[in-house]
């Protein structure tokens, strides 16, 4: 394992991964740069939200979606959805967790505890990577083969608008500020879009086959899976700081309660790498199970190994 100098994340940090191959979720203890746990969950898991006293995961392979304890990783609510689940986000003030339909062009609404179906909002053709605006305003979803980002009111749950981006965006994440980042796979390039009135405001190249979006120390980090490497563009001015080699077939990507951190999980190496945000340096390489996707929010702070 690579062992760098570097800022300590915040006390109690633990990265959820979940390793699609494996069927398996893997815990992470970010002070210590070790897999803590790994434990069987059942269906090919991918897509994964957490947030404070609770982990919700969606198995594409059986179609089901579970809502774990943090601490002890026990079920304590699932159910099976028809379609093509994949993405995951949550609005914990409201009670409700999105799941993206890649057949059926939709969002799943459903009960934050229960898991019960509330309702569906229809979305432009298959929809993967979901995520909250950080002001709770706007619930965006990447329609990748619409090649669009579809905007709902996240209190009513009405289309705000459809918006053009590049081609077959996948995943997408809110910037601090609320602008809107989406990875395009098919055009190798960063929308960046103003999500109150869906405008374009900018078209960045990255790497080949942008995956996954993250933000750190005033930059956006994104995850380039056919490149092996993340592209770190600067927030005010969308300029490129530098391309950062990690791991093969990197997708997933956050960070770290205090920002320190960005942690990527490279699919096909079993590894997660860890990104010191303000040296950009690889700081650690970390095992983790077998065919890590972590597609979604996957770093809880004060999380238990």
């Amino acid at each position: 394992m690579l062992c760098l100098a570097l800022a300590a994340p915040a006390a109690g940090d633990i990265a959820y991964v979940t390793n699609q191959n494996g069927s398996t979720l893997s815990l992470v203890d970010l002070q210590t740069a070790s897999q803590v746990r790994q434990t069987a969950l059942p269906g090919e898991p991918a897509g994964i939200a957490v947030v404070p006293g609770a982990v919700y995961t969606v198995s594409a392979g059986t179609k089901t979606v579970r809502r774990l304890d943090p601490d002890t990783l026990a079920v304590r609510a699932e159910t099976v959805l028809d379609g093509g689940p994949i993405g995951i986000a949550v609005d914990a003030a409201r009670g409700r967790v999105f799941v993206s339909d890649w057949y059926e062009a939709r969002i799943r609404v459903l009960d934050a505890q229960t898991l019960a179906p509330l309702t569906d909002l229809a979305t432009g053709a298959a929809p993967a990577g979901l995520d909250l605006s950080p002001d709770g305003r706007w619930l965006a979803s990447a329609d990748r083969d619409a090649d669009a980002v579809s905007v709902f009111d996240a209190q009513t749950l009405a289309l705000r608008h459809r918006a053009g981006v590049g081609t077959r965006p996948f995943g997408l994440r809110f910037a601090p500020d609320g602008r809107l980042f989406v990875g395009n796979v098919g055009s190798n390039d960063v929308s960046v879009l103003d999500a109150d009135t869906g405008d374009l405001l900018a078209t960045v190249p990255v790497g080949d086959r942008p995956y996954g979006v993250a933000f750190a120390q005033g930059a956006a980090f994104v995850s380039n899976q056919y490149a092996g490497t993340v592209s770190v563009l600067d927030l005010a001015t969308l300029d490129q700081r530098a391309v950062l080699t990690v791991g093969d077939y990197p997708e997933g990507i956050d960070t770290s309660a205090d920002g320190s951190l960005v942690i990527v999980a490279n699919w096909f190496d079993n590894t997660l790498s860890v990104i010191d945000a303000a040296t950009l340096d690889v700081v650690h390489e970390i095992e983790v199970g077998d065919g890590p996707r972590a597609f979604g929010r996957f770093i809880l702070s004060g999380g238990s190994p």
